[in-house]
């Protein structure tokens, strides 16, 4: 590969259309403020270097990036590329990750909303994440050990899985279809309307009015906190650990809690059972 250390780009398109380079400890800054420094690239190593422009990588293929950092001014800095791996670096521009595929992200910092929209088979591995509408409509995400705070996350997303995470977020998993969240702490309100085939396992969940309106939801042996207004119109599978404050209009299946605040059935459609006491025990009352 050809070395490129040391140096700084400020030209609009300044490496367009390489291949087979290997960029350490570079700058793409400058009064120029030229966008797109790396776009149609292929085979690229970054390491080391700053990213302070626009669009610098979007169109381009087999792209790794360590230790370096994409500024708040670095917008929309990768679109529309494909097998990328990403490591040690600083994320923090607006729409950083969109209409990607195959993308591998470990030990990483993200500030950056609207991240990852429509993103297809992107793991993501002890990074943190900031920013609103967080990795709308993608799909095959593969998370473990992320720690997200921001708004509207996960929503329209498929065929995912994600283990050991934190969520701090309202209006998570909107619509979501064939997606598993398990060993995670969730706190939001809201969560998880109108989804389908989710499944929730080992996970503390915290906020109001959760899981409303959904399709084979499932629940394994978790914690529910301030739980008020929960499976609204929900077809629901659940084995919950804690008391919740109301549950309401449960549509079809079987929630075993330990107690209920209070039970609401003002819809005739409502047909779920509330199944309260100690599962394990025998000793159960089903409204």
């Amino acid at each position: 590969m050809e070395l490129i250390e040391n140096k700084i780009f400020d030209m609009e398109r300044a490496l367009y259309g390489s291949s087979g380079l290997a960029i350490n400890n570079c700058k793409f800054d400058g009064p120029a403020d030229g966008e797109s420094a790396l776009k149609e690239c292929r085979d690229i190593q970054v390491s080391g270097s700053y990213f302070n422009l626009r669009y610098p990588f979007w169109h381009d293929h087999q792209l790794n990036i360590s230790g370096s950092e994409m500024t708040e001014n670095c917008r929309a800095a990768l679109w529309y590329s494909e097998d990328i791996n990403i490591n040690s670096s600083k994320l923090h521009g607006i729409k950083a990750l969109r209409e990607c595929n195959n993308i591998n992200m470990q030990g990483c910092s993200i500030i950056s909303p609207e991240f990852g929209w429509s993103v297809n088979n992107i793991t993501m591995k002890d990074c943190t994440a900031q920013g609103e509408y967080f990795m709308m409509r993608s799909a095959n995400l593969n998370f473990n050990n992320v720690c997200l705070d921001g708004k509207y996350s996960f929503q329209y997303i498929e065929n995912s899985v994600f283990d050991s995470c934190e969520f701090h977020t309202k209006d998570a998993f909107w619509h979501a279809k064939n997606v598993t969240i398990k060993n995670s702490i969730i706190t939001g309100e809201y969560l998880a309307w109108y989804c389908e085939n989710v499944t929730f396992e080992n996970c503390k969940i915290t906020g109001t009015q959760p899981l409303c309106y959904c399709k084979g939801l499932k629940l394994i042996n978790c914690e529910m906190h301030g739980a008020d207004l929960c499976f609204e119109k929900s077809e629901t599978e659940a084995v919950i650990t804690t008391p919740v404050i109301s549950i309401k209009n449960p549509l079809s299946g079987n929630i075993y809690v330990p107690s209920a605040g209070e039970i609401i059935r003002d819809d005739i459609n409502s047909k779920g059972k509330i199944i309260t006491g100690d599962k394990n025990s025998g000793k159960c009352h089903c409204a």
